[in-house]
């Protein structure tokens, strides 16, 4: 009964506390809502107003960005409250960039009526595939020969001085503006996400890509190398139509969602504002070889040398290595060759360009490469000439013939009769081919006198044995009406002067 007694009294004690606690919590209420303590841009802050939150001034900062950057594209409607925004856009199509100037007017003085250079990339999004971008950039080089990653619609843009693409960075573009004008590009974003997927089953969801900006005005050497500002947004892209069928699935599934289950997502804006991020990284890949294709964005344009970040240091050139055996006399590229010696080999056979490309590949590797694989990785003119390259397909002569001494035969056919007593069915004799270009007696000449190991001087002229044993002298008229492969037995008579001879050709 003491215990039954007591729990009225328990009761009474906890009611009491939660009653102060509540009360306590209430306290300030009226006083945070009072006058002069509310503030729109507080409210502004919040998560779901966070598209604007890169053009309001931050109390805690109290900064403005140099600049914004605005990308007409509506955001998905099936983003979380603090989720960072998602943009859908279709393959191929234009989507216009505003570059907004929001300096101060006492602010960046230094680039009042010049220029600054904006570099656009396309990246991945996922940690993981940025770890992997190398590869998968290349592999979508493969499958997607002569296309790039991203354009600029040049005819529709507005504003942009000197733009430029560089063919084997094709996921970045870069021009100049001028901060104080209106500005808008146009881009176009020509790979979809569901290229980069696992493609196990079908029906893989795409992976996102990131549009980067980063901007650069120029130092005291005229180099655009000094960063200003960079920002990004996250997008998908889809076939043609594909976003905005996306679009309006997202769309359908939230007005089915309860209040409830709205309020712990996003409005769709139509714009998405980039927001600002860190400039893009000098060095993107672990243990990989940088790629021309990606990795030196900053160090292949005409317009200076180094415009990446404040710390760029151009890339050192690949090394031209030392001879080695594995490599022929005529430059052929051996299956035994090591990724040094290919490296060796495209550096001495004018395919220095794509050295990096074939950074891991042996002679094996290369010596594997079909037609269609070589054409798709370096274009069709240099693929042709560097599968010619590999194949050791050499240009064939316009004329060959067959040429054999006739002391030779002589001796041979002496040697055989005296072995078996007359000329057996395995007698042979052995020639010599002479190839030709030019098809002129001075070619001739010269190449006799290498057979021979002699001076072209030591040959006074060259004869054919025409009809009835006559003599004719060879013209260059006579050698290009030779038939190709034509054999002939070769004779030397003494001439006149000392040290010269007479070459017959029977």
């Amino acid at each position: 009964m003491a215990w039954a007694l007591k729990l009225p009294l328990a009761d009474e004690v906890i009611e009491s506390g939660l009653v102060q606690d509540f009360d306590a919590s209430l306290s300030g209420i009226g006083q945070e809502l009072g006058a002069g303590a509310y503030s729109m841009s507080d409210v502004l802050a919040l998560p779901i107003f966070k598209q604007e939150e890169s053009s309001l001034p931050c109390d805690s900062e109290n900064k403005i960005l140099p600049f914004q950057y605005v990308l007409c594209a509506a955001t998905s409607p099936a983003v979380k409250l603090h989720e960072e925004t998602l943009t859908y856009l279709n393959q191929g199509q234009s989507y216009e960039i505003r570059m907004l100037d929001n300096r101060k007017i006492e602010e960046l003085p230094e680039i009042n009526g010049k220029l600054v250079k904006s570099i656009f990339r396309v990246v991945f999004h996922d940690r993981r595939l940025q770890y992997t971008e190398h590869q998968q950039l290349e592999g979508w080089r493969w499958n997607r020969p002569g296309d790039r990653i991203l354009d600029i619609d040049i005819p529709m843009s507005v504003g942009i001085i000197d733009p430029r693409a560089n063919p084997t960075q094709l996921n970045t573009v870069e021009f100049l503006w001028d901060p104080s004008k209106r500005t808008s590009v146009f881009i176009q974003v020509h790979c979809i996400s569901t290229e980069f997927t696992m493609r196990k089953h079908g029906g893989e969801k795409g992976v996102p890509f990131r549009i980067q900006i980063d901007t650069f005005k120029e130092n005291e050497n005229g180099e655009y190398t000094e960063h200003l500002h960079s920002a990004s947004c996250q997008i998908k892209v889809f076939k043609p139509k594909g976003a905005d069928r996306k679009q309006k699935t997202d769309r359908e599934k939230m007005e089915k969602r309860t209040p409830q289950e709205k309020e712990k997502y996003q409005p769709s804006y139509e714009t998405t504002i980039l927001t600002e991020c860190s400039p893009w990284p000098e060095i993107t890949y672990v243990n990989n070889a940088p790629s021309p294709g990606f990795n030196s964005s900053h160090s292949s344009f005409s317009i200076s040398e180094g415009n990446g970040s404040p710390n760029h240091q151009p890339e050192p050139p690949a090394p031209i290595l030392d001879v080695n055996p594995a490599l022929t006399p005529i430059q052929n590229l051996l299956p035994t060759a090591t990724p040094q010696e290919a490296q060796q080999w495209l550096h001495r056979n004018r395919f220095a360009a794509f050295s990096r490309l074939f950074t891991n590949f042996s002679g094996s590797d290369l010596l594997k490469l079909t037609r269609e694989d070589v054409i798709q990785i370096c274009g069709p003119a240099d693929g042709i000439r560097l599968f010619n390259a590999l194949k050791g397909r050499l240009v064939r002569p316009r004329l060959t013939i067959y040429v054999c001494q006739e002391s030779q035969q002589v001796r041979e056919q002496q040697q055989q009769k005296h072995e078996n007593g007359e000329p057996g069915s395995s007698t042979f004799f052995v020639y010599h081919a002479i190839y030709l270009e030019e098809l002129t007696s001075i070619e001739l000449t010269e190449k006799i006198a290498q057979l021979f190991s002699i001076s072209p001087q030591q040959i006074n002229q060259i004869y054919k044995q025409g009809p009835t044993g006559i003599h004719v002298l060879i013209s260059d008229e006579m050698i290009q009406n030779f038939q190709d492969e034509s054999c002939f037995v070769l004779d030397t008579m003494k001439a006149e002067t000392n040290d010269s001879y007479h070459i017959i050709l029977k």
